[in-house]
Parts: C-alpha cells; structure tokens; sequence
C-alpha cells in the first residue's frame, strides 16, 4: 500500500501511531532509559512487563504508575542469570496469555576500568548482563513474538559499538555484538513477522553514568562534542523505541539508530 493512501483523520493512519491492545516486555525498566521506555510504551496504549533486581525500588515505581493509570506490571530478575530470565519469561507468558508484540532489551552495566585491570568476575559479568540476556531472551520470546502475529525487538545498544570510549572496552564488545545480533535476527526471523532493531545512545543523563554527569568538565566538554549542545535524556530515546514499536515503523528492519546529538558524525570537533 502506499503513502498516499493514508489521509490525515483515517482510522488507519491513526492506528499507526498507537499501541493500544499490544503487549510488551521492557528489561531493567525502574530508572534511566529503561523507566522512559517503560512509560512511553505505556502511554502509547501497551501493557508492559518490566523487571529489576530491586525488588524494593521495582515495587515503589509500580505504585506511581498505578497512580497514573498505566498498565504496567512487574517483577524482580537479574537478566545475568540463564534460570531468572526462564523465570522471567514464564511470568510473562502467564500474564500476556501467550503472546507478546514488544521485547526491548534494555538491562546493562558498565564497569569503567581499563582492560589490565578487568577482573574474570568483571568480564562475565558485563558480558551476561548485556549479550547473553539480549540473545536468550529473545530466544525464549521467540514462539510468544511469534504467536502475536506481529513482532517486535528493540535492543538497547551505544555509541561505544562505533567509537572508542575510554575505560568501557568490555562493555563497548557487547555493544557491538549487539548491533551485529539484531541486524541477524532481523533476517532470520523476518519469516516470522518479527523485526528486530536497535536503538545506540551516546550520554544519556541516567544512573549509569551518574559520576560523569555530575562532572562540570566532562559536561562542558561534550557540550562542545555534540552539535545539539548537550547530553541526552532518557525521553530523548523513549521516544525513538516507541517509534520503532509503532505500525508505523513496520518496514523498518534490522537498522541501528544513534541517538547522540550529531556526536559520532561531528568530524571537526
């Protein structure tokens, strides 16, 4: 069908920008880019599924989304883990009946050290809390994607998947990987009606980089870095993962987005 088709005030043109009746399952989604998501997929019309390792901060921000009317549910994983993440999906099994439109692999860390000083314990860690959850999750979502009629997985990448970022080269390898494993599972389960994409953000204002954002000079000298003039905030890639949720975005496959300001393609800085 083409563009010209779709008239603005048609049922149908309005049916692509929203989420209502579809299902989602949002990894780490109590803080940061995960919370954004979270809410912006709920707003959309979703009911999503979210998860954390605390169970205490996981059951306070179930209270305030209760309190604006959001359906959201929640509960406690640690992705890093082959028997949670089972765990996880069964619960999400149950409580969509089945089926499942919506996987973002959100959960991750960082350890910033250089690479002399990784510890084996570090390296796994990093490694099965970003990849291994990303690829086994969307191996058990798999037949509940599947069965939804219309699927969709967006994976939570960075910029350190293109560009060098000091004291981050285990955390930038899973990054990569990462890219490489969604453009993968775009082909491969394309048959399916699955799209898989990825969303890469530069320095976003969130937890995770906590100490950075709190420094007035790293501050100052990404301001000059990035084009727009600032950091990211987490709203800024809630909203591209809502996109690429959407029908709207249904021809949109196997693609990495950056969202960093310009930064990665601003040369002469």
């Amino acid at each position: 069908m083409e563009g010209g088709d779709y008239k603005c005030g048609d049922n149908q043109a309005v049916g692509r920008w929203t989420l209502v009746g579809t299902t989602a399952l949002v990894t780490g989604g109590t803080k940061g880019i995960g919370r954004a998501i979270v809410e912006e997929l709920a707003r959309f019309g979703a009911a999503v599924h979210t998860c954390s390792r605390n169970e205490a901060e996981l059951n306070e921000c179930l209270l305030q989304w209760r309190a604006l009317n959001l359906k959201i549910t929640g509960s406690v994983c640690d992705v890093s883990s082959d028997v949670e993440r089972e765990k996880l999906m069964q619960t999400v099994n149950s409580v969509f009946h089945g089926k499942l439109h919506i996987l973002v692999n959100n959960a991750g860390t960082v350890i910033w050290k250089p690479v002399v000083e990784h510890t084996p314990e570090d390296y796994r860690r990093i490694i099965s809390t970003n990849l291994d959850s990303a690829f086994h999750l969307s191996q058990l979502a798999h037949p509940l994607l599947k069965a939804s009629g219309r699927g969709c997985i967006v994976n939570i990448s960075s910029v350190a998947g293109f560009v060098a970022i000091d004291s981050a080269s285990v955390y930038a390898a899973t990054k990569g990987a990462l890219n490489q494993l969604t453009r993968s599972l775009a082909c491969e389960w394309a048959k399916d009606n699955i799209r898989a994409n990825c969303v890469a953000p530069a320095y976003i204002r969130t937890p995770l980089i906590q100490p950075l954002s709190e420094d007035e000079e790293f501050v100052a000298r990404e301001g000059h870095r990035v084009p727009l003039g600032r950091l990211g905030e987490p709203e800024d890639v809630a909203a591209v993962v809502a996109f690429l949720c959407l029908p709207a975005s249904d021809y949109v496959d196997g693609q990495v987005i950056i969202v960093d300001g310009g930064r990665t393609v601003n040369g002469n800085n």
